[in-house]
């Protein structure tokens, strides 16, 4: 259990949160929502003990074991797979490290031997003995061959990479578990995997995402981080998204009487207590929905953006043809004698066990990429704009501010002041922030940007990869009601399971034997299909 008392944090004079008294307990998934810079990654550092509170105290059990996962992708380069899996558990990892520097001594003495006695009857106790074996089931689940597991961690590829660092935070059954953006750099079949594994997870887990429908999964509480407080919601995220919005209209409609708006919430309540009956991790979460009253119920101060995308003209009867594509880099095949045909109208989710395969197919319908053999051809009255997930190259000005760099994009009739910053304030940028050199920008605020652009530069078509990355919730819901009632054409990758859900009609998924294509498909009917997903088996 974790228990927090009169907790405040101070950066500089700014008070991040103060007064938070919050208790953590085991069997429980907590996902830790807010908006950007509102302190949620901190507050994990705050539990894990790379920060301490400037008041207040964070109480855990004497024995508790506290597993993070790792940011530093570059952390472990020097050492194996496997040796950097097992590293989840430190103090098992370090008895393994002293056991092999005593038994190496060429003058082992008795010392060396009470010693050694000492940390073989410890290695025991923490199940030292099935590590290997523990660590390979993990490793296997998350689809890594096993000719890598002594492979060095700095020859690996990064989406690898990234898997070995989940594997290492879930190692040895932590007592806490604390997951910081855990779905970044993941497929969408691993994010399954991880999902299925937390909602059976015995323990406590507290989590940072971005991704709705993975906290709708897996989490049965949530650590709303809001005008510097933290405050603990029973339920997932949509029951708290939607009970804010709820006591929003409550709150602004002061003339109803009581009796009307207690009605109101007892629908909502019952409408979410049957859902939560169904989860796996909810047996007690129904009864704890039943409890709420209206004074529970707090409006959100987030802010939304105003995101909106307008088709430039009507398509035709031709919008996209990839005739026999093949594509390489550096002798690896991405793609091979790849075809498939995109009709007017159609919303293509692209998919891929490896993230680089949807990057590279969705720059060679940019145009940005050249294919080493085959054809791209575009319908004549499609118009197509591009969102890269590297958002490097689209910043090559980093002295413009925000405002001559949006300047760039806009036309003669867009081109004035007024205009271009009252456009840039309904996509959150006010006051001074207008003015602020691209160069220091965080990765939401670019992504803002770039939608802003894709948003005076009309087209038909849109080509999106990744477009999640780096927003926060609010954002990513505002975007995702824009492209659901986008009158054009869209292809895109995403690792975001209700965005892809929401949008696609054509589900395309790409291996390194070739493609399974389908349309009039939405993106759980795709999975669910045994048929097809049998099909996607052979691609891979």
């Amino acid at each position: 259990m974790i228990t927090i008392a009169d907790l405040s944090l101070n950066f500089s004079g700014h008070t991040l949160y103060e007064d938070v008294n919050l208790k953590f307990t085991p069997g429980h998934c907590y996902g830790v929502i807010g908006a950007n810079g509102a302190g949620k990654s901190t507050f994990l550092k705050l539990l894990s003990g790379e920060l301490e509170p400037s008041t207040g105290h964070i109480a855990m059990g004497a024995n508790d074991r506290v597993s993070s996962l790792n940011q530093d992708h570059f952390a472990f380069d020097a050492f194996s797979v496997m040796e950097t899996v097992i590293q989840g558990h430190q103090r098992l990892y370090q008895v393994m490290q002293e056991k092999d520097a005593l038994y190496a001594k060429t003058d082992f003495g008795d010392a060396d031997g009470v010693k050694a006695a000492e940390l073989e009857a410890e290695f025991a106790e923490l199940d030292g003995w099935n590590a290997e074996a523990d660590a390979a089931k993990l490793l296997q689940s998350l689809a890594i061959p096993e000719d890598l597991y002594t492979s060095k961690m700095a020859d690996l590829p990064e989406p690898v990479k990234v898997k070995v660092l989940l594997a290492q935070a879930l190692f040895g059954d932590p007592d806490i578990l604390l997951l910081d953006e855990p779905t970044n750099g993941l497929d969408v079949h691993t994010i399954t995997w991880l999902e299925n594994f937390l909602a059976d997870f015995p323990n406590i887990v507290i989590v940072v995402s971005h991704d709705r429908h993975f906290l709708n999964q897996v989490c049965t509480q949530m650590c709303d981080v809001d005008r510097g407080r933290i405050q603990l919601y029973v339920g997932n995220y949509d029951f708290w998204y939607e009970s804010s919005q709820l006591a929003t209209t409550l709150a602004a409609n002061q003339n109803a009487k009581k009796e009307e708006k207690i009605k109101a919430l007892q629908e909502f309540v019952a409408r979410f207590s049957a859902n939560a009956s169904k989860s796996k991790q909810a047996t007690s979460r129904k009864k704890q929905l039943e409890k709420i009253t209206l004074d529970d119920l707090r409006p959100s101060s987030r802010q939304y953006p105003f995101i909106k995308f307008e088709p430039n003209r009507s398509l035709g009867n031709d919008l996209l043809r990839v005739d026999d594509v093949s594509y390489s880099v550096d002798g690896q095949k991405y793609l091979d004698h790849v075809s498939f045909i995109v009709k007017p109208g159609a919303k293509v989710g692209l998919l891929s066990r490896d993230p680089s395969v949807g990057t590279a197919l969705l720059g060679l319908l940019a145009g940005v990429l050249k294919p080493d053999s085959g054809t791209i051809s575009w319908g004549q009255t499609t118009t197509h704009r591009y969102l890269a997930k590297n958002l490097t190259a689209s910043f090559n000005h980093p002295e413009l501010t925000v405002l001559d760099w949006l300047r760039q994009y806009a036309s003669k009739e867009q081109d004035d002041n007024t205009f271009l910053r009252g456009f840039l304030g309904r996509m959150l940028f006010s006051g001074d922030e207008i003015d602020k050199k691209i160069e220091v920008l965080s990765g939401g605020e670019k992504m803002r940007c770039q939608l802003s652009r894709l948003m005076l530069q009309p087209s038909n078509v849109l080509l999106l990869d990744d477009p999640t990355n780096h927003l926060d919730l609010e954002s990513i819901t505002a975007l995702n009601e824009a492209l659901v009632a986008y009158q054009g054409s869209l292809i895109f990758t995403s690792h975001d399971h209700e965005f892809i859900q929401t949008l696609a009609n054509h589900m395309i998924e790409v291996g390194p034997k070739g493609i399974v294509s389908r349309a009039d498909t939405n993106y759980d009917a795709f999975l669910a299909d045994e048929g097809i997903q049998a099909q996607v088996a052979k691609i891979y």
